[in-house]
């Protein structure tokens, strides 16, 4: 899901159709392909499994969209690894929680499902967000406030297949697919065939003339920043 609907992110925040190949925009590159994030999926749900010492308090609650296909295949990995896991995911929605109604109040609200074992509850569970791409943090905040209506769980961890950065909130990912170094022009879109049609993939677009801007203004902050503890 989106980090911000009015800040180039991830997936949804990106028109369905194929983005124009304006002079100095780039033609969108892939840097995952579908073998890369099955890999990455496989590696996150051992990560899970070792750093919880097991999965029988786990629920998985994916963020839509593509947060929650993410979930469900997670679960089937963790199934495999862990057969005290039951396979169930759930779905947390956060649109009344996000931070952006006023600008953009027109949203599709949509419906959080919890796992049927749960009894309506997450009360002392170890709970796992998945997202798609973590950016700003602002849907990892609603989340967070999401579940405080769901109940009081043990831990709550997060899930991200593709980590952007240029966060705005002190927020981390605790399991990640791929890091990727961006620029704020640059978009990223998480392409999934049981959503999307087609190979799984991430793909990233933008402008490569401000991209560079921003890459070299940092190396000026940096080189000026060294000139001044030289001469100290």
């Amino acid at each position: 899901m989106p980090e911000s609907s009015t800040t180039p992110g991830s997936t949804s925040e990106i028109p369905s159709d194929t983005p124009s190949t304006a002079p100095g925009t780039a033609a969108a590159r892939t840097v995952l392909g579908e073998a890369d994030i099955a890999r990455a999926l496989t590696r996150i749900a051992h990560e899970i499994v070792e750093r919880n010492k097991g999965a029988a308090d786990l629920v998985l609650l994916g963020i839509p969209t593509r947060g929650v296909q993410l979930a469900g295949r997670l679960a089937e990995r963790l199934a495999q690894i862990e057969p005290a896991f039951s396979g169930e995911h759930g779905t947390l929605d956060v649109t009344m929680y996000r931070d952006d109604l006023r600008r953009q109040p027109t949203r599709a609200v949509g419906q959080t499902v919890l796992p049927g074992s749960l009894d309506g509850t997450i009360d002392d569970r170890v709970v796992v967000l998945v997202d798609d791409v973590l950016f700003s943090g602002r849907t990892i905040r609603a989340a967070l406030d999401a579940l405080n209506d769901l109940g009081r769980p043990r831990v709550v961890q997060l899930a991200a297949l593709v980590d952007r950065g240029h966060r705005e909130l002190p927020i981390r990912a605790d399991y990640v697919g791929k890091n990727l170094p961006t620029s704020r022009s640059e978009r990223v879109r998480v392409r999934l065939a049981d959503v999307d049609g087609g190979a799984d993939a991430v793909v990233i677009s933008g402008a490569p003339a401000a991209a560079a801007a921003e890459h070299a203004a940092a190396e000026h902050v940096a080189a000026d920043n060294a000139d001044e503890r030289s001469a100290r």
